[in-house]
């Protein structure tokens, strides 16, 4: 099925050539944000494509986000979790910015009502504790707080505990929302790799590695000489994009939601 998805991409001569190694096989997949009903297929599909490939090195990396704005964020950490401990396919968690709130959150009851104003309540509810309203007084957040912590799985608690702020492999470098132009990046500062935007996105300099990115959403996916950006703005469209990467070849494969179905399309990516 993935074989004949993929049929039609492949690289363009005009973009710049950048490869992971032989040998390699890696999936990217952008900000997700509760959207359980577009991981799962998505990541199947992801599973299928792996377990069919020849490739000694078989990679998934998740650019964060998971949590917060739609309807399952407990239920994309469950599904994580399980990705995690696969022994055949090799796996790269990168924390976003939402996943740092929510751990702030964990430990500092007084971060609640701005990170529930820009989604943890979503994330809140998924777990079964109730949202206090943002302008409660101080003991309501901290009872919010001491539910979650009750609610929180052990092996959640690790999830996050164990995110990276970024993966660098072949001529590409992973982060959840960019690096900061004029930095080596192996000298990037983690603020930066999970909430910068304007400073990167707007910058033309060029970096030793091409960035692959989420954070910003974007109608389509965004490719040029320095980035490519897959988050698609799942909670809201309803689409979760997937980059395949083998070689020098880029490719595509996108969740959609339309109503209750869940379909997958698939392309190649040029810039």
């Amino acid at each position: 099925m993935l074989g004949s998805l993929f049929r039609k991409g492949g690289r363009s001569p005009a973009r710049r050539v950048t490869v992971v190694p032989e040998g390699t096989v890696v999936w990217a997949v952008g900000d997700v944000h509760g959207r359980l009903d577009l991981l799962a297929p998505l990541i199947e599909a992801i599973l299928t494509d792996l377990e069919g490939s020849t490739a000694q090195r078989r990679v998934v990396v998740m650019l964060g986000d998971y949590v917060d704005r739609g309807p399952a964020s407990r239920g994309v950490i469950d599904l994580l979790c399980d990705l995690s401990e696969r022994a055949d396919i090799e796996t790269h968690f990168l924390r976003g910015n939402h996943e740092d709130r929510f751990e702030a959150f964990l430990s500092q009851p007084e971060v609640g009502p701005g990170w529930c104003d820009y989604g943890g309540r979503e994330a809140l509810a998924s777990y079964g504790v109730p949202v206090p309203a943002l302008r409660s007084a101080a003991e309501d957040w901290e009872t919010a707080c001491a539910e979650i912590n009750a609610a929180l799985p052990d092996r959640h608690r690790r999830f996050l505990a164990g995110l990276t702020y970024a993966f660098a492999l072949g001529d590409y470098f992973f982060a959840h929302a960019g690096a900061r132009p004029g930095t080596d990046l192996a000298l990037q500062e983690p603020e930066d790799l999970m909430w910068i935007r304007s400073e990167f996105l707007q910058s033309a300099a060029p970096f030793d590695k091409l960035i692959v990115h989420g954070h910003t959403p974007v109608d389509q996916v965004h490719a040029d000489h320095r980035r490519i950006a897959i988050d698609t703005g799942a909670y809201a469209t309803g689409v979760l994009t997937g980059l395949r990467l083998e070689g020098a070849r880029r490719d595509l494969l996108q969740a959609r939601a339309a109503g209750a179905a869940i379909s997958l399309t698939a392309g190649g990516l040029t810039s």
